[in-house]
């Protein structure tokens, strides 16, 4: 990826805290790119011992590798740090600092206010198509892309992102610093109904959906309004694109939900709780601080904190996956059986 800015080995040393294990410090680079693609000019990075292969056979200038690592391929530098992938992410930040969004204040003619919004065009910026309901109030330095609703009396708080297409439904309450990716539906209605006559009766959500400072929702993802009360996303939690967080869930702090997953009903997570892609939550549970859970993973019973979990029905990750090894085994096992039966059948003969 060839960026305008570059950095010699030294330079680039400073700026991730890291240790030159080989390398000419005058050397300079002016891209960034996987291993596999990487070319002379390039710096890249060996995150995950998978991609040694890649490591080992890449073109790159410069590798930002694990400590410990001494030697690698012909013509590439090493600088050396403890967390390889962190350290590459502030050498992209050095290199598309020119690239990031530039705020500009100012209402687009195209976009609808409405009277009695608080929108200040010096300080906020609404792109065209975006509509802005009445009672609504958003905060200086925030961004409404275009085609965003932003419903009555919502409120959003300073240095906000909210991209094209975007809904925030009446009443919801967004913090500081909050990122919404395209197409992300914030206080849609829960999904209640009761049967009633053979019918299914729509419930009333009367509740809201909270998100808290710093809190990143992915692409198409739904976080539903509470019955009432409200729905609640701790601060610093990172929600990946197309999950279902549904009615008066409260999850806690710095949380990592990723692609896929969902989680049903007044559940409740405690901090720093890390969802895999297509893992769910059942209603009405409570997950504690530090709980992980694999891909995949279907939690339906409260579960304590500070333990990896897998499977279905989830359990500790360790005897899933010695209950899985076995299953592995289950089909030659059967095979045995068989034949010892067979032998026991022709000796009773």
């Amino acid at each position: 990826m060839a960026l305008s800015l570059t950095l010699t080995l030294s330079e680039l040393a400073r700026l991730v805290d890291g240790d030159i294990v080989r390398g000419e410090l005058s050397s300079s680079y002016g891209g960034i790119a996987s291993l596999d693609e990487a070319t002379a000019d390039d710096i890249s990075f060996l995150g995950n011992e998978k991609y040694h292969a890649d490591f080992q056979a890449t073109r790159a200038g410069v590798v930002i590798v694990p400590r410990g690592i001494a030697d690698g391929p012909a013509g590439a530098a090493l600088l050396a740090a403890d967390n390889p992938s962190f350290a590459f992410g502030k050498a992209v930040e050095h290199f598309t600092r020119a690239l990031k969004r530039s705020f500009r204040p100012g209402i687009d003619p195209r976009a609808v206010i409405a009277d009695g919004a608080e929108c200040d065009p010096a300080k906020v910026r609404v792109h065209a198509g975006a509509v802005v309901m009445a009672g609504a109030v958003i905060g200086a330095g925030s961004e409404i892309g275009p085609n965003a609703v932003v419903g009555g009396e919502v409120r959003i708080g300073r240095d906000c992102l909210l991209h094209a297409n975007v809904t925030v439904r009446e009443r919801c309450v967004i913090g500081d610093r909050v990122i919404l990716q395209p197409g992300a539906v914030i206080g849609s209605d829960g999904y209640g109904y009761e049967q009633v006559d053979g019918r299914h009766v729509k419930v009333d959500q009367i509740g809201i959906v909270e998100l808290e400072d710093d809190v990143e929702i992915g692409a198409n993802t739904t976080i539903d309004r509470a019955r009432f009360g409200r729905t609640v996303v701790g601060a610093g939690t990172k929600i990946d694109n197309l999950v279902q967080i549904a009615h008066n869930v409260q999850l806690g702090e710095h949380n990592l939900i990723v692609s896929q997953s969902g989680v049903a009903g007044s559940s409740r997570t405690g901090k720093y709780v890390v969802l895999a892609a297509q893992a769910g939550i059942a209603g009405h549970l409570k997950i504690g601080d530090g709980a992980m859970f694999a891909g995949r993973s279907g939690v339906g019973s409260n579960l304590a904190g500070g333990q990896k979990y897998g499977g279905i029905p989830a359990q500790p990750l360790m005897a899933e996956q010695k209950q899985r090894a076995a299953l592995r085994k289950l089909p030659e096992l059967l095979k045995r059986v068989k034949a010892l039966e067979k032998r026991l059948q022709r000796g009773a003969e």
